[in-house]
């Protein structure tokens, strides 16, 4: 019988994590949108605050992992520029009623019948680009994001 010491077990937690962490990096990297980068710029600058770092999230309100991560862009609305496109998710009442329900503060643009999204081609949701300080894109993160994780991006992005 094998016996655990505390040294083993930091090291087996240690390594999960990092395997974890590649696996989603690759992951991330193979669902990752094909921009429309130019158009899509140009669109996203005409929101961001100078000289800070911006997040453009893709979501919707009809998407379970995207409501897992809303008080993840919550948090991360209160340091920094945010910006959420809610993709074919209603009405502006509809989303209202949502954000309103769930607390959640950030800026919200309705993209109500997902022609933003389709022109961006964005087609996996949540997506979530980050900006840095110059309006230059520095990530892209597809699916689910830590509040950690979305920090440490912004940070990377000053």
């Amino acid at each position: 019988m094998r016996k655990w010491s505390l040294k083993k077990v930091l090291k087996e937690i240690i390594t999960t994590l990092l395997l974890l962490f590649i696996i989603s990096f690759v992951v991330n990297y193979i669902r990752k949108p094909n921009l429309n980068q130019d158009e899509l710029t140009q669109y996203i600058l005409k929101y961001k605050e100078e000289n800070k770092p911006l997040v453009v999230h893709f979501w919707g309100i009809w998407c379970p992992t995207c409501k897992l991560e809303a008080s993840n862009i919550e948090k991360i609305s209160k340091e920094y520029n945010v910006i959420t496109i809610a993709v074919r998710s209603g009405a502006d009442k509809t989303i209202e009623s949502f954000m309103k329900s769930h607390n959640l503060t950030y800026q919200v643009i309705n993209d109500k019948h997902g022609d933003l999204a389709k022109k961006f081609g964005i087609e996996i949701y949540p997506t979530t680009l980050i900006y840095d300080k110059d309006g230059n894109l520095k990530f892209t993160e597809v699916g689910y994001t830590t509040t950690v994780g979305l920090q440490a991006r912004l940070e990377l992005s000053n």
